[in-house]
């Protein structure tokens, strides 16, 4: 299941909860001649089930959707008039709809509702009870809000853990050749839009056979992660870095023009054949680089006409640069 079917499911579990309970609420205070508290609780239901209908809506963009947010601030508004109303009892109004807020919208945007909500309910409990009373009521408050700000952060925490997983080489470090197909169809789209240039390098490991061979297939990985460790230390925070597997890496370099990509690559290529690896000795690269033009619309192009470059300089005799400009190659 994808995050985002997994938040539609929650909110409309949650939306849909919370205009049960509401609606419940609204007829036992109905019963009893509450008619003020009954229209209140019947307020809370019907904006909750028209949340769950919204949520239904936007099901296919939920994760960028910004009714929700309406809709809550809406909630306690409406919940705080209810605290208002009902001295006393104005403190559970508004816990169903806390903990509904960590549930429905992400972390950052729950505590930015949810702390000045909780402060003014907290205070209306205060002014409202005797301190014997109020007091265990505001540290029940200040317990939910925290232990669902928690929970919230935990699954964050958690989303974002295995977003990493699903991106990221486990091997190296570098993100994945899944993702660079991803990443550089956006970086087209940007460059397109923006009218900055995108470069693509595409570098292999010079006489990997033979290395591999001394080396043996077991310590082979680890000389893929040093690698990477050191590419990582010579690209920009904005560049990304791929392994694509075989001892071949990519990277994307955003807002970086052809005698950029040029420059960039012959650092990266001498600085690999002066450095020192441990039972290697000296270990040469060959890459190819090329730069989005105005005719590109698919990241593949891009990335096939990197790999012909990369091939090119392979052909031109290893620890080599070769820049592909278009149909035609430019030295």
């Amino acid at each position: 299941m994808t995050e985002t079917r997994l938040r539609t499911l929650t909110s409309v579990l949650a939306y849909g909860l919370s205009a049960a309970v509401f609606a419940m609420l609204a007829l036992q205070n109905l019963r009893y001649g509450f008619y003020t508290l009954c229209y209140l609780a019947a307020g809370l239901s019907a904006i909750s089930l028209g949340s769950c209908v919204y949520t239904l809506w936007v099901s296919r963009y939920q994760l960028r959707a910004r009714g929700h947010l309406v809709a809550l601030t809406l909630l306690h508004g409406v919940a705080l008039t209810g605290a208002m109303s009902a001295p006393g009892n104005g403190i559970f109004w508004s816990l169903p709809i806390l903990v509904l807020t960590y549930l429905v919208l992400p972390l950052r945007q729950a505590l930015k509702v949810t702390l000045p909500v909780a402060a003014l309910v907290a205070m209306l409990v205060a002014w409202q009870l005797p301190a014997s009373e109020s007091l265990p009521a505001i540290a029940a408050l200040a317990t939910l809000v925290a232990s669902a700000g928690l929970a919230s952060w935990h699954y964050d925490h958690m989303a974002q853990s295995a977003e990493d997983l699903a991106i990221i080489d486990p091997l190296t470090g570098a993100h994945n050749a899944r993702f660079l197909d991803e990443t550089l169809q956006k970086e087209i789209s940007r460059a397109r839009a923006t009218t900055h240039p995108v470069s693509v390098l595409m570098m292999d490991i010079d006489h990997r056979g033979q290395i591999s061979e001394m080396l043996g297939d077991g310590q082979m990985p680890h000389l893929y992660r040093r690698l990477a460790e050191h590419l990582f230390t010579l690209i920009r925070a904005g560049d990304t870095l791929y392994f694509l597997g075989e001892g071949r890496f990519c990277l994307i370099l955003p807002f970086t023009p052809e005698e950029g990509a040029r420059v960039t690559a012959e650092r990266i290529r001498r600085s690999i054949a002066e450095a020192g690896w441990p039972q290697v000795g000296r270990m040469t690269v060959s890459i190819g680089a090329t730069t989005h033009i105005s005719q590109d619309s698919l990241g593949e192009r891009l990335r096939q006409r990197a790999t012909d470059a990369l091939e090119e300089a392979c052909r031109r005799g290893q620890d080599h640069v070769w820049f592909n400009a278009d149909a035609h190659q430019v030295s």
